[in-house]
Parts: structure tokens; C-alpha cells; sequence
């Protein structure tokens, strides 16, 4: 089956599952799209410097929450944190922690599309690690009344032969109208940092609206960020920050990139070695080496009560039958290595394709340590290959807002990290990956 070019673009070269896709659309209202995060919050203690709040929003990206968060209460973003990143074309609760907020300034806020409950205070934070995973719930409509349960049986069948899908970073990873972080990335690790401006200001999506490609085209042709800051719309704030530090120094490309949000410069950095990991991946599968099973000189990565161990274990053919036995009982996967300055890199067949990667991209994992722009530095780590999923269930029915089509609801739990939408790309394997 044909990979659409978009995924290709991004490291995703396959399909795990041979049962033809059941095509459909998500996200066509943002209740259409579920996310309940599964976290272990702090213990509420009465005159805590920290506030806990449970949050519900509707068609809101977490980070431009965040920065309405900010400005609201009048505090730094760095005093709000929050357990994982969600999507904006959604419904989805998560919990968020804002340090010496008074509980009542939490509760007084009134944002549309956001309703904030379970308030208390709290002597600890909540942090990344307190995250353990997500529930969802999911539609998929406008599916074909040829499409019949037995063909979502038999994907979801050769899914659990599998026991999950791959456990691909999905397209929101790298933007979703323009998909070049990664690209952004790859500049800033190689240092071309020239490169990596000229790309966030002037690559074009054909997605984008027409005022944003002409501004883009037109500083790519004349190189004038001055006549570039008329034509970039307001909505381009970065774009705009970036531009206004060229035209007082046109030359100084690090200064221009450190005008943009740490975490967004951290993400180039993340998005470049989701996509390194995405081709490692992908290139295992079509290999034909089994994702729910080691071979040697894989590294395993242990799971004890539910939540995953920074423990690395090296696979020898000494101890490749006990630990395929201790896969199968779900008490460790498979991983693949996000690449950074100190990354472990496995041996053995996996060895080869994740060095192979490497030397095609044309960079030495040394490259990740970027002096210019410490911050960003990544020393690297290992992610699992395989996305287990729990709790699932589905149902085949009429689509009340298509009556001539099907929707598909769909109920399941992921680990942290792992995205629904690479399970969702096995089910409905669609052509136009703006779908997912």
C-alpha cells in the first residue's frame, strides 16, 4: 500500500497492517475527538504554594492556552506546568499546575471554550514525568456503507497479533500546515543556522492562507526582511520577531532564532530526531524484523507497574529467550533511538539500520551538543517501537451528521508519548494525512 508523500516527507514509510484502509474523516467537530489524560496528581494540602486545576478546552492547542493562561493571571508561562502537549482540533482534560497562584485567581477566569474545575492547592508540582497516559474517544466519519465490520476486525486483528501498532510520531509533531520543524532541526544540529532561518521565514505549504506563501515567496526572491515585515500578516508573530532582529542586524541568524520561544526552538531539535526515529522505525518493518519481539542486539526497555524504566537492557542471544518471554507478558519493549550527543545505539540488525540512518542524514550524534545555543543541546534516549493499546472498543454505526454514510467510535488508552493518530492511520489508511 501507497504511503501518502507527506508522511514520506516526515520518516513514515509504511503501513504495519495489510486489511485495505476504511478511509473516513476525524476532527470533523472537536468532540469528535476525545482526550482524557491518566495522571497521578499531588496530594492536596491546604495552603500549598502550588495550584492544581483540572482543565477541559475545546479547539485549543495547549502551548496558546498557556500563553492565555499568562496573560490573564499576569505570570510567567514558566509558572504554569502541565503533564503532556494535546492538539488544538479537539476536545481534551488534562490537569495544570500553576506555582503561587492563589486558588480563588484560578477559579475567577473566564475564557470561552475552556471550563477549569477541581481546584485545590497542592505542596508539589505536577511535572512531564506524572503523565501516564491518555484515554480517547474517537469518530471516524464519512465512511463508506461498503466498508463492513469483518474489515475493521481483520485491521484490528493483525493490530493484535502485533500487540499495538508502530509507535510512529504522528504528523502534528511537525506541524501540520507547514510539517518543517524537522527540517528546522536537521540546520540547527549541522549549524547552518542561515539555513535554518531561511527555512521557518520563507518555505511555502500549499495549506497556508495566500497572504502568508505570497510574504514567504516574496522575501525568498528580494532577501529584504524590511519590505518582508509589510507583507508577513500579524497572525505570523515569530515570523515577525525573527524579521524585525534581521533588519537591525541582517546577519545575526542566532540572534534572529533566540527571539523565538525556547520550547519552540527545543522542538526543531525534538521534531528532527522524531523524524530520525521515525525512519529507524520504518525501515526495521520493512526489513520484516518483528516490532513485539527482540532480536539481538536490540535494547529493551523495561515496564514496571505500568509506567516505563529509564533502565536500558542490551539483547545477547544469552538472554534473548528470557526476554522475549517477558515481552510477551507486556514487561518491556522494543526501542528505537532518538538521537542525541550520548545516545546508546543498539547493535546487532537494529545497530545497522539506526547507523545506516545516521550516515545517510550525514551527521555524527556529536552534532546534537550545539555551543551556540546551549539550551537546545540534546543528549538523546531511547523510545519504544510498539504503541500498546488497552481498553479498547469499537462500534460500526450510522453517522447522524452524514446519513448516508457510516461513523466508526472507537475507546482506547495509549501510554504517554504515543500518538492515536498512528493507530488511526492503520485503520483508515487515507491518502490525505490532513485526515488524521
Amino acid at each position: 500500500m501507497n504511503v501518502p508523500r507527506v508522511e514520506r516527507d516526515i520518516g513514515i514509510e509504511v503501513f504495519l497492517t495489510t486489511t485495505p484502509g476504511i478511509g473516513g474523516k476525524i476532527r470533523s467537530v472537536p468532540e469528535d475527538f476525545i482526550v482524557v489524560e491518566e495522571s497521578e496528581l499531588p496530594k492536596p494540602v491546604e495552603g500549598g504554594r502550588y495550584t492544581i486545576a483540572i482543565i477541559t478546552t475545546r479547539n485549543w492547542e495547549t502551548n496558546h492556552l498557556i500563553r492565555e493562561l499568562s496573560r490573564r493571571l499576569h505570570i510567567s508561562r514558566r509558572r504554569i506546568s502541565f503533564g503532556g502537549t494535546k492538539d488544538k482540533r479537539a476536545k481534551t482534560t488534562q490537569a495544570f499546575c500553576f506555582s503561587n497562584v492563589p486558588k480563588e485567581k484560578i477559579e475567577s477566569l473566564d475564557i470561552k471554550d475552556v471550563e477549569i474545575r477541581d481546584v485545590y492547592q497542592a505542596d508539589k508540582p505536577i511535572n512531564i514525568g506524572d503523565l501516564q497516559g491518555n484515554r480517547f474517544d474517537i469518530i471516524i466519519r464519512d465512511i463508506s456503507r461498503e466498508v463492513s465490520e469483518k474489515q475493521i476486525e481483520d485491521i484490528l486483528g493483525e493490530i493484535k497479533e502485533h500487540g499495538g501498532f508502530p509507535n510512529f510520531f504522528g504528523i502534528q509533531r511537525f506541524g501540520v500546515v507547514r510539517p518543517i520543524t524537522h527540517l528546522v532541526g536537521k540546520q540547527l544540529v549541522l549549524a547552518n543556522f542561515k539555513e535554518a532561518v531561511w527555512i521557518y521565514l520563507t518555505w511555502v505549504d500549499e495549506k497556508e492562507e495566500e497572504a502568508a506563501k505570497t510574504a514567504r515567496e516574496t522575501l525568498r526572491e528580494t532577501n529584504d526582511y524590511k519590505e518582508a515585515l509589510k507583507l508577513f500578516p500579524v497572525s505570523l508573530r515569530f515570523e515577525r520577531a525573527m524579521l524585525n532582529h534581521l533588519v537591525a542586524k541582517p546577519n545575526d541568524y542566532i540572534g534572529a532564532l533566540q527571539t523565538l520561544p525556547r520550547n519552540l526552538l527545543t522542538m526543531f531539535i525534538s521534531a528532527y530526531q522524531s523524524y530520525l526515529f521515525n525512519k529507524i522505525l520504518s525501515r526495521r518493518i520493512l526489513r520484516g524484523l518483528p516490532i513485539n519481539q527482540a532480536v539481538v542486539g536490540d535494547i529493551v526497555i523495561p515496564i514496571r507497574r505500568g509506567k516505563l524504566c529509564d533502565e536500558e537492557i542490551p539483547v545477547t542471544e544469552r538472554n534473548l529467550d528470557k526476554v522475549n518471554r517477558q515481552l510477551l507478558r507486556g514487561k518491556g519493549f522494543v526501542s528505537g533511538v532518538l538521537l542525541g550527543s550520548e545516545s546508546r545505539l543498539a547493535k546487532g540488525e537494529m545497530g545497522e539500520i539506526e547507523q545506516k540512518i545516521i550516515e545517510e542524514e550525514g551527521i555524527d550524534p556529536r552534532d546534537f551538543i550545539i555551543p551556540e545555543i546551549p539550551y537546545i543541546s540534546s543528549y538523546g534516549t531511547r523510545r519504544i517501537i510498539l504503541a500498546p493499546i488497552n481498553n479498547l472498543s469499537y462500534n460500526l454505526g450510522e453517522d447522524d451528521l452524514n446519513p448516508d454514510r457510516l461513523a466508526l467510535h472507537l475507546s482506547f488508552s495509549l501510554l504517554k508519548g504515543c500518538y492515536a493518530t498512528s493507530l488511526l492511520r492503520e485503520i483508515m489508511k487515507s491518502t490525505d494525512v490532513t485526515m488524521y
